[in-house]
């Protein structure tokens, strides 16, 4: 059993139905499931999944993203003081975008086992915290 960090995409392309990266998404989570991983993200990724559904004002999509994340089935990191100063580190330290320092702050703090994530970029790094990160690629065993 590992804590495994999603990124914001990885839930995109699952909920959102993406017609390459989904089936992907749900080959990795039902490996997941089977190896009874726990995943986790942060309360951030939230945030930038309901983006799309209230951008496109569908309702029913933002509803779909509220209960998947209110299931119990991810592990919701808090964005709190610890954190925040995580993400001072990493930003001052590493050159990435902000959204991706919250990420990594969060999954740092959080001790993760793997961290997922379609950003070519993030791959190369190494940050406290996390063990290793992945692409969706990745044969986890």
């Amino acid at each position: 059993m590992s804590r495994v960090y999603w990124d914001s995409m990885l839930f995109i392309y699952l909920l959102e139905g993406h017609s390459v990266f989904g089936p992907k998404v749900r080959t990795i989570l039902q490996g997941m499931i089977m190896r009874r991983d726990i995943l986790c993200t942060s309360i951030f990724s939230i945030g930038e999944v309901l983006t799309g559904p209230r951008r496109r004002g569908s309702y029913s999509g933002v509803d779909a993203v509220n209960r998947f994340f209110s299931s119990g089935s991810v592990e919701i990191l808090p964005l709190d003081m610890k954190t925040v100063q995580a993400y001072g580190v990493i930003c001052a330290t590493v050159r990435v975008r902000q959204a991706d320092g919250i990420h990594l702050a969060s999954a740092s703090e959080a001790n993760v086992d793997l961290f997922f994530t379609n950003d070519a970029a993030l791959h190369k790094l190494s940050v406290p915290g996390i063990k290793f990160f992945a692409d969706l690629d990745a044969k986890i065993i």
